[in-house]
């Protein structure tokens, strides 16, 4: 990649600015990802963890989140798909209800897991973490696979390709934790740049709202 592109890729990552209206496909979802900028979308700390490499979203590098701005309307009820590969041993996640902050692990919201590895973390893909986890490997490194978060009032279902992993309820009288506010109410997405030893790779990004 020469210098002049890589200044032009960090200048995208700061940016706030929205994406291009996009057509609903025949099942009514919308791109979030045009597959060659990150426009609506806006890093966090360390945007050198991102770049796109045919057509991907990678995340790879120190701890960084990368939101999607490309819309001012918040997300309630939602389906999202991502197409999602995970490179040896990595970890990532994929984030929604959630808002943008300078730095840290998101604080808003909640994570879709993205995790293969059988000894990085013992949680694994379509888990929603923390909440409701999910240990056993439904896809392996190196594959392209489809994860999917389905948000309908107080449910939350996540699949993997085909396959639903997690299925949870919010119960009526939950409060939202002092530290980390994992209640449903609103708000965009996120994908997660874990750690400099993970690679993952997101493309393919895609919502229909449920409203």
């Amino acid at each position: 990649m020469t210098r002049f592109m890589s200044c032009l890729m960090l200048t995208a990552l700061t940016l706030i600015g929205s994406a291009d209206a996009a057509e609903p496909d025949q099942d009514g979802f919308v791109q979030l990802f045009d597959g060659k900028s990150f426009e609506g979308w806006k890093a966090n700390e360390n945007k050198n963890s991102w770049k796109i490499l045919d057509g991907a979203i990678v995340a790879n590098g120190s701890r960084s989140h990368v939101f999607y701005v490309g819309d001012d309307k918040p997300f309630i009820n939602f389906e999202l798909r991502v197409d999602v590969k995970t490179e040896a041993d990595s970890n990532g996640g994929i984030y929604f209800h959630t808002k943008f902050q300078e730095q840290g692990w998101p604080k808003y919201g909640f994570e879709a897991q993205v995790n293969n590895c059988p000894k990085k973390d013992p949680i694994k893909t379509g888990s929603l973490y923390g909440v409701k986890n999910v240990f056993e490997l439904h896809v392996k490194d190196g594959e392209w696979y489809t994860e999917t978060v389905i948000v309908n009032g107080k449910n939350v279902k996540i699949k993997v390709n085909d396959t639903i992993v997690t299925d949870y309820t919010e119960p009526a009288d939950k409060q939202a934790e002092p530290d980390y506010t994992h209640k449903l109410d609103e708000g965009t997405f996120a994908l997660q740049a874990h750690d400099p030893e993970s690679t993952v790779h997101f493309k393919n990004i895609r919502v229909k709202r449920l409203d």
